[in-house]
């Protein structure tokens, strides 16, 4: 696992700048190869292909959700977590990332929170997904739920009556609080509302 996660962030060093310095590339062609290349085992082609398609955005996002819909728990993982990095430019995948909160696997409920906290207010139309995951029976998909529920702010409003409940958890507490904090507009040290 450390050597995985030494390898991403060797690529994402090595190759993080040199991709960053490049002209846009021709989007639409170049992504299916990049979906093959993101499915390949071997860790360097995938996350190489990883990083060309958050370079390449919305285009990519069609295929992508295809691959939310895979058996494969691998694939499916490999969506959320290019999701995730797309960030805001994945917008149109927010109905399909909001369905994989009910994934069967933990990781990939909890990598599409992820990516749902990553689109900010671009992912209000997942607030009803997302407070049904703040009762998920994994912490991390709970603890992320909330994040995501913050970062879409105000019109997440809907969600506060559940962050309330999840904040009188130990666990949850700091992640709700804060959620309730953006989407209120509470500034730090003032308290929490109640309700």
């Amino acid at each position: 696992m450390l050597s995985r996660r030494l390898t991403l962030v060797g690529v994402v060093t090595v190759m993080g700048l040199p991709l960053a310095c490049r002209s846009p590339v021709p989007e639409v062609n170049v992504v299916p190869g990049l979906i093959a290349d993101l499915q390949n085992p071997d860790p360097d082609v995938s996350g190489k292909a990883n990083l060309a398609l958050i370079r390449v955005g919305e285009p990519a996002v069609p295929q992508l959700v295809e691959m939310l819909k895979s058996d494969d728990v691998r694939i499916r993982t490999l969506a959320v977590t290019a999701f995730w990095g797309l960030g805001e430019k994945g917008r149109a995948a927010v109905p399909a990332l909001a369905a994989a909160l009910g994934d069967p696997v933990d990781s990939v409920r909890a990598s599409a929170a992820m990516a749902l906290d990553n689109m900010g207010p671009h992912a209000k139309d997942a607030v009803p997904a997302l407070i049904r995951s703040l009762r998920d029976s994994d912490p991390k998909v709970r603890q992320w739920s909330a994040k995501a529920l913050g970062s879409i702010g105000p019109a997440a409003e809907k969600a506060v009556p559940a962050l309330v409940r999840a904040a009188r958890s130990e666990g949850q507490r700091p992640a709700a609080e804060e959620a309730i904090r953006k989407i209120r507009r509470v500034r730090e040290g003032q308290p929490v509302p109640e309700q």
